[in-house]
């Protein structure tokens, strides 16, 4: 009980000292739940407190950052207003190793809040890890589809403007960076339209194919089998047509023999996987 009470103690203190339009009183209110003790949920929120960072331990943030889905899961969306601010504070934190953590798990985090919340309170958090280092950068690129899939077709459209973006990292020699963006491009062929991805895909898709490191570029030769595979499949025979063409311009008619072999390779992995009848690949 006395626990409880230091615990409520340090709590309004330190809501006392935000910014906050709510007295602290109602700020209290806004983080009481009934699924877990209060007192427990109290210790999980003071982690986030600069000076306890300090005195207990460095890593305490990273660690609050790393349980949060669980308890964001054990709460419910319904308790999400009790972490809200938590989660805010913890995503402009100065370690990049606690914004990376939340990176990663992002996707996990829209599924449990559902798509109204993800719009709301997850979306701009995203948006914000877009722009950061590569290596909180990394944690959203590996999970681009999981995120993306939550979101509403239009909402998801916004994000092909972006997506160019991945190409440029802080170090050129971080080829892992590119291959990762090559293999989360074939699974987002499927959340977008022939012309969307004949528009903003192709391009990204062709660069990755002409990548300096040959394990980016075996990746992107399947994105590119897929991405014929996809268009061929589409109502509009148009957008596979140009794409063929710009093939046969860019790769097969290229000046250097890497590019007509990055033709070939093409032509192979479009055989391998029965992307296109035979007579139109002929």
């Amino acid at each position: 009980q006395s626990m409880g009470s230091t615990l409520h103690y340090i709590h309004n203190d330190s809501d006392l000292s935000t910014n906050s339009s709510f007295s602290p009183e109602e700020e209290r209110k806004s983080k009481v739940q009934d699924v877990v003790p209060q007192a427990l949920l109290d210790q999980y929120l003071s982690m986030t407190d600069p000076s306890r960072a300090q005195t207990v331990d460095t890593e305490i943030a990273k660690h609050c950052a790393y349980s949060l889905p669980g308890v964001a899961l054990t709460l419910g969306r319904q308790n999400w207003h009790c972490l809200k601010d938590t989660y805010e504070t913890l995503a402009s934190d100065m370690q990049w190793k606690v914004r990376r953590t939340l990176a990663f798990s992002i996707h996990e985090l829209a599924v449990i809040l559902g798509d109204q919340l993800t719009a709301g309170d997850l979306v701009p958090v995203f948006n914000g890890f877009l722009k950061d280092l590569d290596e909180v950068r990394i944690g959203v690129l590996k999970h681009l589809h999981d995120f993306l899939k939550l979101l509403h077709v239009d909402k998801r459209r916004e994000y092909l403007y972006q997506l160019q973006e991945f190409l440029v990292t802080d170090n050129s020699r971080n080829w892992r960076f590119r291959a990762e963006l090559a293999e989360q491009l074939i699974l987002l062929l499927d959340l977008y339209s022939a012309r969307d991805i004949y528009d903003y895909l192709r391009p990204i898709a062709f660069s990755l194919c002409a990548d300096k490191v040959s394990s980016v570029r075996w990746i992107s030769y399947k994105l590119v089998s897929e991405m014929v595979k996809k268009l061929y499949m589409a109502s509009t025979p148009t957008f596979v047509v140009d794409l063929m063409n710009e093939l046969v311009e860019k790769f097969c008619r290229c000046h250097k023999w890497s590019g007509r072999q990055t033709f070939v390779f093409i032509c192979q992995t479009i055989i391998e996987d029965d992307c296109l009848p035979m007579d139109q690949f002929a």
